[in-house]
């Protein structure tokens, strides 16, 4: 078994990359479901926030693993692999383990030690344990991730100088504006990125600001907290015409401000206007810019004032990394004192042994098979026995972890006919685990 990490972020792909590959969360549970049915696939877990999209993944094999989550990714979201692979970073084993830390810490993320990537990590994580994608590995790595991120933030306040996306977005606006405090702001979208927006234009003196969002409700309750003003989602085109600076964060799947609509607007006004867009998929159509009299951002165009943010936490980040490397080894301890690598490795290589075995068989009865045919019919063969292996080797893991492991992994080499490992050692180490559960 390996742990394989798959995907993409902001380093790896362009924003119109990354909005192509992004979950929609009504399909969220459909994926984890999808991707599980997959060859190689033991375990998995979907990240997707709007400056990335990962795959944390158990699989029986590197190399197959590796295939089909990229078939998974090219066939869901319907891209051709090739175009595709460019973009994406493969982690494997250690690497994967210490990137996981990384993107949960919040070092991996566009803004250096924000704290919004941990909530999504644990609510990626929920998701796939209550869907059943998850098993002994992945529950106990994405746990320590998570228990090591909160740390992390607690005792070095990594996150107490970094800066927001929507920050960001408003110290934009700021350089792009002139007089910015006298300018009417319209903000599309209350959730936490809106919400955030809105905090930061109040900081910044600029007291004119409308929010609107599908939801009324929801648009009128924070509008009430925070002291602005809420306007129906429906008047968004009204409010265009009178707006100076517009910022969207919605969840919205496809564009909510197109260039037929903006053009129309821009036509009944003479004023510029400024549109910075942080959602992704984005809410403004990218042809927005070419407009006259619009000067529109978007996420990557934002890497300005985060870069200048980041450089002064460098130094904490270096002793982040130490820390890492620590947990990284702890993990790999814990996961070698499971006891059950040594008889998964003995069943794989019986299953070979008989494949090859069947395989000589196959070639003396058959002579006239050409060396294609062979490899064809090895291949079929390989496959059938992965995926045979695929639901015992899931369960081995997970009787590593019950209070009755060293009995139900003796049946388990009992069926199979392996070699008897030293269950003793493994009935210690999980009464130890198992008390600590407890």
């Amino acid at each position: 078994m390996y742990i394989l990490s798959v995907g993409l972020n902001h380093t790896s792909a362009p924003i119109e990359i990354r909005e192509r590959l992004a979950f929609n969360p009504e399909e969220e549970e459909m994926a984890l479901v999808s991707l599980h049915q997959e060859k190689s696939i033991l375990e998995n877990v979907i990240i997707s926030t709007c400056n990335r999209t990962e795959i944390f993944a158990v699989v029986d094999q590197i190399h197959t693993g590796r295939y089909y989550i990229k078939r998974f990714l090219a066939n869901w979201f319907q891209m051709d692999m090739q175009i595709l692979e460019p973009y994406l970073l493969f982690f494997e084993e250690e690497e994967a383990v210490k990137h996981l830390y990384r993107v949960t810490s919040g070092l991996d993320s566009l803004i250096i030690g924000e704290t919004q990537i941990l909530g999504q990590v644990k609510d990626a994580f929920t998701s796939a344990q209550t869907i059943g994608t998850t098993g002994t590995i992945l529950n106990q790595l994405f746990r320590e991730s998570l228990h090591f991120a909160k740390n992390v933030h607690h005792t070095m306040k990594i996150n107490e100088n970094a800066v927001s996306i929507s920050y960001a977005a408003v110290e934009v606006v700021k350089k792009a504006c002139a007089d910015v405090k006298n300018k009417k702001t319209v903000i599309v979208g209350a959730g936490k990125m809106g919400v955030l927006a809105i905090q930061n234009m109040l900081g910044a003196k600029i007291s004119d600001v409308t929010l609107l969002n599908r939801t009324s409700a929801r648009a009128e309750n924070v509008a009430e907290k925070l002291g602005v003003q809420s306007r129906d989602y429906a008047s968004l085109s009204e409010q265009l015409k009178c707006a100076d600076i517009v910022i969207t964060s919605t969840s919205a799947t496809t564009p909510i401000i197109t260039q037929h609509m903006l053009t129309e607007t821009m036509a009944e006004r003479e004023n510029a206007l400024v549109i910075v867009d942080i959602a992704l998929p984005r809410n403004v159509e990218a042809t927005c810019a070419g407009i006259p009299n619009v000067t529109l951002f978007d996420i990557d165009d934002l890497g300005g004032v985060i870069q200048e943010n980041t450089q002064q936490r460098q130094a904490m980040v270096i002793e982040i990394e130490e820390h890492i490397e620590a947990a990284c080894v702890n993990f790999y301890e814990w996961e070698k004192q499971l006891g059950v690598f040594p008889i998964i490795k003995d069943l794989r290589e019986k299953a070979l042994a008989l494949q090859a075995e069947t395989m000589q068989s196959l070639s003396n009865k058959l002579p006239d098979l050409t060396d294609r045919e062979q490899v064809i019919v090895g291949k079929h063969m390989k496959s059938i026995i992965n995926q045979l292996l695929k639901h015992p080797i899931s369960e081995l893991k997970e009787m590593a972890t019950s209070s009755d492991a060293a009995h139900d992994i003796e049946v388990f080499q009992n069926i199979f006919d392996l070699q008897k490992a030293k269950m003793e050692d493994t009935a210690e180490i999980t009464k130890e685990k198992v008390g600590e559960k407890a």
